[in-house]
């Protein structure tokens, strides 16, 4: 097994509440996700998201740690976790910064320094801060902002949305990733990850509902005008489903993930009296004979109960608003998804047009098969999320050395201007706003800028001085 040096392979781990995943990729030469490797483990530790065994939850990622590095010859130090959890809540919060230099245009760094500001939010005994998300930004009074890049101002200040978690529950999910001998990189709500991996731009900005059906939680995350606006986590998923199952054929749990799996179905009406599915007895017993419309009601019902649950989620999010309308409707995705009939039962419950989501879209072609299902939407998620925080944090990185030495530049000049008064003329005449403009350019993809072929801003402003200098000889 070769040793993990390269910083453009990333790893996520999805512990949910029936499976642990940990899948490892990278980008290709074409911007697509290459993955290299998956190793999975039946969660026995988790329940509803929230780890209830720590021993049992530190053997699965285990096991899943040591396929996945089998698979992908990769040997995995560091993850980003999935997080999701009926501990979840979110909050808005608005909060600003005031800018020593308006004249300087606002960059990557100066929303990087008001999200750290927000930060600073005073929380309840008990909570921590998981995501703070902008919305909108306001500028000097300036409100409606969606863009700040490029824009002067003193006063910047933006609308967030904040997802907050309970700080018992998240460092028992650290505890056990450590245990495992795993470094923990960040963690990622859920449904934000599924959302990077099956939602397009046009259905960010048109506005749509995601809902991710695990196995112990159903997530919502909802986006309008390419920004999310609401997240919550519904402590009921596929395995109640699989419960009342159970208790309803009086079969064991795994016959009734069975039959939900091959025969179940959303929609009762789809099934005649005469369908019958003979399951084995135990230890001799005689077969129990179950039918197909019985075992749709009983799915239907539990079904039933989780959409309505999500959908007063929607209608609390405002969605009947003309503002907040959300034209692209709702994705489905998550290894419940799958079920027969859910789709056209969500359309017929909400109204709301309804597609699967797959996360196909930003796969490259040699993928597996199976990796194209929405069992690994999260997964798959968490590794797309991961390499947009890199790209970003080189940015600002880029962006912090370019401001330093810009400051040192100018602290020079200042200092020979007030050496040499009768030059202050030829000193005025190189221009900051040059330099400033090209430092942030708000016309530019920001996740491209460093890639971007061109003179930077230190090259740019170097000539200048150069000149300055030739002309002062």
């Amino acid at each position: 097994m070769k040793q993990d040096n390269n910083q453009d392979i990333v790893v996520g781990l999805d512990i949910g509440t029936t499976k642990v995943i940990i899948i490892v990729g990278r980008k290709n030469e074409y911007g697509k996700l290459e993955i290299l490797g998956v190793g999975k483990c039946k969660s026995l530790g988790v329940h509803r998201g929230v780890v209830s065994n720590i021993t049992q939850t530190i053997q699965a990622i285990h096991t899943a740690l040591e396929e996945a590095q089998i698979n992908s010859g990769v040997e995995i130090k560091e993850v980003s976790v999935g997080i999701a959890g009926q501990h979840i809540r979110s909050v808005s919060h608005k909060d600003y910064i005031t800018r020593n230099q308006p004249d300087e245009v606002i960059s990557d760094l100066d929303i990087s320094k008001l999200v750290d500001q927000a930060h600073n939010l005073v929380m309840m005994s008990g909570e921590e801060i998981l995501h703070m998300i902008p919305q909108e930004y306001s500028i000097d009074g300036q409100a409606g902002i969606k863009v700040p890049k490029g824009m002067y101002g003193r006063r910047f200040e933006a609308n967030f949305h904040v997802v907050i978690g309970q700080t018992g529950s998240i460092k028992n999910i650290g505890r056990c990733v450590k245990s495992a001998g795993l470094q923990l990189d960040a963690f990622t709500l859920e449904p934000i990850a599924s959302s990077a991996a099956v939602l397009t731009v046009e259905e960010k900005e048109a506005g749509v509902a995601l809902i991710d059906i695990g196995g112990g939680t159903t997530d919502l995350a909802i986006f309008k005008d390419g920004l999310i606006r609401h997240t919550a986590v519904i402590p009921f998923g596929g395995n109640v489903i699989t419960e009342d199952i159970k208790e309803g054929c009086a079969i064991i749990d795994k016959q009734a993930e069975l039959l939900k799996i091959k025969f179940g179905s959303a929609w009762p009406g789809e099934n005649r009296e005469n369908e019958i599915v003979s399951i084995p007895g135990l230890r001799g017993r005689e077969p129990r004979e179950i039918s197909l419309k019985s075992l749709s009601k009983i799915i239907h019902a539990r079904v039933l109960e989780i959409i309505e649950h999500v959908f007063l989620e929607i209608k609390n999010y405002g969605y009947e608003s003309p503002k907040r309308k959300l034209i692209a409707g709702i994705v489905l995705t998550g290894g419940g998804s799958q079920l027969k009939h859910l789709k056209q039962l969500v359309e017929y419950t909400t109204g709301m047009d309804t597609r699967i989501g797959y996360p196909n879209e930003h796969l490259s072609g040699d993928t597996k098969e199976e990796m194209n299902m929405p069992l690994y939407a999260t997964s798959i998620g968490l590794l797309l999320d991961i390499l947009e925080r890199k790209e970003r944090n080189r940015i600002i990185q880029k962006e912090e050395e370019q401001r330093r030495i810009f400051d040192q530049k100018r602290e020079q000049i200042e200092q020979r201007r007030k050496g040499n008064t009768n030059s202050k003329q030829k000193y005025d005449s190189i221009e900051d706003t040059d330099l400033q403009q090209e430092f942030t350019n708000s016309d530019a993809d920001p996740i491209n800028i460093a890639s971007q072929p061109r003179k930077n801003v230190l090259e740019k402003w170097t000539e200048k001085f150069k000149e300055f200098l030739d002309q002062a000889d």
